[in-house]
């Protein structure tokens, strides 16, 4: 069978179309590659010991171009050999966490040791904020919370915040001028109520991503929503591992490659703002 010249010109095209497609999509996956993340939920815990060295932590970010971390400890030692580590291509910001050991987390709020623990810690002098903490409801409510938000507005200092909407919002009404970043967003908080809490507290709120559901669908694709969003609030969003246990250490290489993918599908302003422009802006951390 012999083909036409304007068949074989058509099929032409369409290899030359088709390649070009493919040449465009390897650009877009070197490109997420090359893009620079700011872990802005990142634990060193140790109890007694971490479960990675130094080294080890060191090559995880290094293989996944992790350049800047929010770090946050349980004890707080572990943020302390983070900073002592002083490498020089990663960015460590460090938090202030109100716990001494696991059980702290249910009675934080409620003790005066631990804000004696807060005011200590600050007084080594590079602290950025206090987090990441845990606060529900009406806890928020106490004494020893408002003091932490005040002692952080205080000193111009950021506050981490593992809550639901209710505390959050009591923590802002204890000082207006607090600045959150919210962990998780609200876990399954409608993204449309998200929008409307970034509204009503400018430059105070942010979301951070970790296990925030409801991004993308089964397919892997953006939903609709949250694509809406990003492109009003992309100035409003961070990506952390929320390295709490062993097996988050283990997914590390996994969580960031599945914000890749899903970055990818952003325009690159957003994609590179929420990868580590936000936390270029708000602690001056290498963009």
């Amino acid at each position: 069978m012999r083909i036409s010249h304007g068949l074989m010109a058509a099929l032409a095209a369409l290899a030359l179309g088709l390649g070009g497609a493919a040449a465009q999509v390897r650009e877009q996956v070197r490109e997420q590659e090359r893009l620079e993340i700011f872990d802005a939920h990142l634990h060193y815990n140790q109890e007694p010991n971490p479960f990675y060295t130094l080294e080890q932590v060191r090559e995880v970010f290094r293989r996944n171009n992790v350049t800047g971390i929010l770090a946050t400890s349980r004890p707080n030692k572990g943020t302390h050999q983070l900073m002592d580590a002083k490498w020089p291509e990663l960015r460590v910001v460090p938090f202030i966490r109100p716990y001494r050991t696991r059980p702290d987390i249910q009675t934080w709020f409620n003790d005066p040791a631990i804000f004696e623990l807060i005011k200590t810690e600050y007084e080594r002098g590079y602290y950025r904020g206090i987090g990441e903490f845990h606060i529900y409801g009406k806890a928020a409510a106490s004494e020893w919370v408002k003091k932490t938000v005040d002692f952080a507005v205080e000193r111009n200092l950021y506050l981490h915040a593992h809550c639901d909407e209710e505390a959050l919002l009591i923590l802002f009404r204890h000082n207006p001028k607090a600045r959150i970043i919210w962990a998780h967003t609200g876990f399954s908080t409608a993204p449309a109520r998200v929008a409307q809490l970034f509204d009503a507290h400018p430059n105070a709120l942010w979301g951070e991503l970790s296990y925030r559901s409801g991004i993308t669908g089964g397919d892997g694709k953006l939903t609709a929503e949250w694509r809406e969003l990003f492109a009003k609030y992309s100035d409003r969003f961070l990506l952390g591992s929320d390295t709490w246990i062993n097996e988050r250490w283990f997914a590390y290489d996994t969580i960031f490659k599945d914000y890749r993918a899903w970055l990818a599908q952003l325009p690159a302003e957003q994609a590179r703002r929420i990868a580590n422009g936000n936390a270029a802006r708000l602690f001056g951390a290498r963009e």
